[in-house]
């Protein structure tokens, strides 16, 4: 479900609301609306999956209110390192803005997705120990 979360808020805020970047920005503007469109479609795709998940887990008690915080914020943060990273400096899908210093763009982006997943690695470990007494 974090994955999809972090895809959705990035496709709803910096894609639709801001207009800072498509998730492709190497083409026609059509194009990075159609790779906006597949992008939000993945979004969705991966918080019914995450949703699915959650349900079976469920049943046998084996997902509860910490681990699954934890595991929504290490999806989340995952997701967004790995766009920081990958898609905006690695294959240079689109970066964050346009005609900006990006450095405090990427700090900004990147220390966020680094913080949650400190944040969901700690609270992993406390379930884990909740579960275990």
């Amino acid at each position: 479900m974090g994955v999809g979360v972090a895809a959705f808020l990035d496709e709803t805020v910096f894609h639709q609301l801001l207009h800072w970047h498509h998730f492709y920005d190497k083409s026609t503007p059509a194009v990075g609306l159609v790779s906006d469109g597949l992008f939000h479609a993945f979004g969705w795709a991966a918080v019914v999956i995450g949703l699915v998940w959650v349900a079976v887990l469920r049943r046998p008690a084996a997902l509860f209110g910490r681990a699954l915080v934890a595991g929504i914020l290490l999806g989340t943060g995952g997701f967004q390192l790995y766009d920081g990273t990958v898609q905006h400096k690695v294959l240079h899908l689109h970066q964050i803005r346009y005609h900006v210093a990006l450095l405090p763009y990427d700090l900004t982006w990147n220390l966020l997705a680094v913080l949650a997943l400190i944040i969901g690695g700690v609270l992993l470990v406390r379930a884990r120990g909740v579960s275990r007494s």
